[in-house]
């Protein structure tokens, strides 16, 4: 607080009383004006807390009805964020990659149970029906104000670079940066999980296959972050595997046929192929 008199430079009065600086040295406002000031950002604070709450709630829901990924979507938003943060430090930017990557398969809420938990190897109708999921997102997140941008990652998660993923076929800059940045973290997560059907791969075999496919499935920027960020990613994979629960388990633990065993060795990950 300073004692000299000043102009508000909000309202643009002369400041009579004490004076107070704002975070920028020099500018003064004054006793209202200040306190308004610091009732917004409370504001904010509280309405940006309100809206993570119930973007996290919805990815918690989807994940426990996919019943195999854990916090798969939590753990891929939180990695993209560190793939992000080294293009940008616009909060509001880093946001919609947060809440786009925690979201990416939303649309799969309005997938039929017996085409998204079904176990064995889906039709093509069904495939059809499955690939529908990132329009289906983009559809119920749209209408959010506030999630506008995030809309694009959940409807872009699934293109490729070179052209060749779906729903749009959308390829390199015209797919959103976030979309390409997630994309590697999803691959990432797919392969170095544990699936009812096969042990996930270690670190060096999933960097193996990002890095070969780096100019067809991704985009090099990302993979050349994703490589960047190797150390803290191998110790976010290390604790993920630490917690997974339910992990792989041989066939012949389970006492399961033998025709099961080829079932479950050859099933899909439902989007990537992983």
């Amino acid at each position: 607080m300073m004692d000299n008199s000043r102009t508000c430079r909000w309202c643009g009065r002369q400041i009579t009383e004490s004076s107070y600086a704002s975070e920028n040295h020099g500018a003064f406002c004054c006793e209202g004006c200040f306190l308004g000031y610091v009732a917004h950002q409370r504001s904010l604070r509280e309405r940006d807390a309100t809206q993570l709450a119930l973007v996290e709630a919805l990815a918690a829901a989807l994940d426990a009805r996919e019943r195999e990924t854990g916090m798969h979507s939590k753990r891929v938003a939180c990695h993209t964020q560190l793939l992000a943060r080294r293009f940008s430090q616009d909060d509001d930017w880093l946001q919609q990659v947060y809440w786009g990557s925690l979201l990416h398969d939303i649309g799969k809420i309005a997938i039929p149970d017996a085409v998204l938990l079904k176990q064995g190897p889906l039709s093509e109708e069904e495939w059809a029906i499955m690939r529908s999921h990132p329009q289906r997102g983009h559809d119920i997140i749209a209408g959010l104000p506030f999630m506008a941008r995030a809309a694009e990652i959940v409807l872009c998660h699934e293109e490729r670079y070179d052209g060749g993923g779906y729903p749009q076929g959308l390829a390199g800059d015209d797919i959103p940066w976030g979309a390409r940045l997630f994309a590697v973290i999803d691959t990432l997560d797919a392969m170095t999980s544990d699936r009812p059907y096969r042990r996930g791969l270690p670190f060096a075999e999933a960097k193996a296959e990002i890095l070969r496919t780096s100019g067809s499935q991704f985009d090099p920027r990302a993979v050349e972050a994703f490589v960047a960020e190797e150390a803290v990613l191998r110790q976010m994979v290390e604790m993920k595997c630490a917690i997974t629960p339910q992990p792989y388990q041989p066939a012949q633990a389970n006492g399961e046929a033998e025709g099961e065993v080829t079932h479950y060795h050859t099933k899909m990950h439902r989007g990537r192929g992983y």
